[in-house]
């Protein structure tokens, strides 16, 4: 079974059964059934054309659905327009359906989660850890989101400002190796820069370009994470930081700063440095204070003292590490790295195996744990 496949054809199936009639809830619905049947019965007896037969299964499954629910029998005058088996039209509606998600009757951060869960193809969890919430809290988010939209006809997509925010959490998804969609995610930007003429959109994808090219060489060949100061940057992909870097430049020069060209910025400052040690740090801390000025997040704040303690010593990192709420994802690890280049080993030591017991995910883990041996190691020599 190619699950690749199924994956890359849902958003347009889903796109096709939403200009057929079907309100976004009921073919999401229609949709994970036909998958579900293209699981069972495709290893079997695979269809000529995939996408033609998703469609037609998907539209049934719609169809029943609506006969037997009561409060859409209105659209039972629906059933005799049941295409027949056949080429679908080779259209890309994801796009689209990004935008249909947005919608103004949905608020922007449930329109987010809805669009990751219905189109991007991200589970309940992985979206719940990029919003910071509890995964129970996320479904049930989801939940209502699908409960206001049911029935709504999408005549009223959303704003740019939404689909960015759920464009940059799947490249974010994509990018961690959970989930393959950061090429996805950078090629729908392309098609949103190509049409819509915003700093934030060419903001978004320079700060995709600059943190692609890197991609290669964020783990090592038996999957254990390398740091950024540690990462073979003669294996950067130099094109893309080139267009990054191009792109960039372009949107500053409107002087209309938002919070994805400040991270671009900081993405650029590292992509120019020929070796960690020349990085420059100062105006790294100078685009965090204006990232902070935009976005007011705690995050950005956490990222801020790394960058201070490179800039102006650990001893002002942990200063400013203080001032922030200890409960943050990844708070624990950047306190252990600070106190390491304070010179206390033993703090480090015992942050770094904290830290690993509450990474998000088994490759951090082992980066963390590897870290508590490598200076327990150093401590007892």
């Amino acid at each position: 079974m190619d699950e690749a496949l199924l994956r890359s054809l849902t958003p347009s199936v889903l796109g096709i059964l939403v200009r057929r009639g079907a309100d976004f809830a009921a073919a999401e619905d229609a949709v994970q059934d036909a998958l579900v049947e293209a699981v069972r019965v495709w290893p079997a007896d695979p269809p000529r054309d995939a996408k033609g037969w998703l469609v037609s299964v998907a539209w049934r499954r719609f169809l029943d659905a609506t006969r037997s629910d009561a409060a859409r029998r209105r659209r039972e005058d629906l059933v005799d327009e049941e295409p027949a088996p056949g080429p679908a039209p080779a259209v890309d509606d994801t796009l689209q359906l990004y935008f249909l998600c947005a919608h103004p009757s949905l608020t922007p951060s449930s329109a987010v989660a809805l669009t990751l869960r219905a189109v991007g193809g991200l589970t309940t969890r992985q979206i719940a850890q990029a919003y910071l919430v509890p995964e129970a809290t996320m479904a049930q988010r989801i939940s209502r989101a699908k409960r206001t939209v049911s029935g709504v006809r999408f005549d009223q997509p959303g704003d740019v400002a939404t689909v960015l925010r759920v464009l940059y959490l799947v490249f974010n998804e994509g990018y961690s190796g959970d989930v393959d969609l950061a090429a996805e995610a950078i090629r729908l930007t392309r098609q949103l820069a190509a049409t819509i003429d915003h700093p934030e959109v060419a903001g978004l994808l320079a700060l995709m370009l600059l943190h692609h090219a890197r991609r290669a060489t964020r783990t090592a060949p038996d999957g254990s994470l390398v740091p950024l100061a540690e990462q073979d940057r003669s294996r950067w992909d130099t094109t893309s930081i080139a267009e990054g870097v191009e792109i960039l430049q372009a949107a500053l020069a409107r002087d209309r700063l938002g919070e994805f060209q400040a991270q671009a910025a900081i993405a650029a400052l590292h992509a120019d440095a020929p070796t960690a040690e020349e990085t420059d740090w100062i105006q790294i801390v100078e685009w965090y204070d204006e990232l902070a000025r935009l976005t007011d997040s705690p995050i950005v704040r956490l990222n801020r003292a790394v960058a201070i303690g490179e800039a102006d010593g650990p001893r002002a990192g942990l200063a400013a590490l203080a001032a922030l709420n200890d409960s943050l994802p990844r708070h624990t690890a950047v306190a252990a790295h600070l106190h390491e280049r304070a010179g206390d080993l033993a703090t480090a030591t015992r942050l770094y195996a904290e830290a690993a017991q509450k990474a998000p995910n088994l490759a951090e883990r082992d980066h963390l744990t590897r870290q508590a041996a490598r200076l327990n190691a150093r401590r007892y020599r």
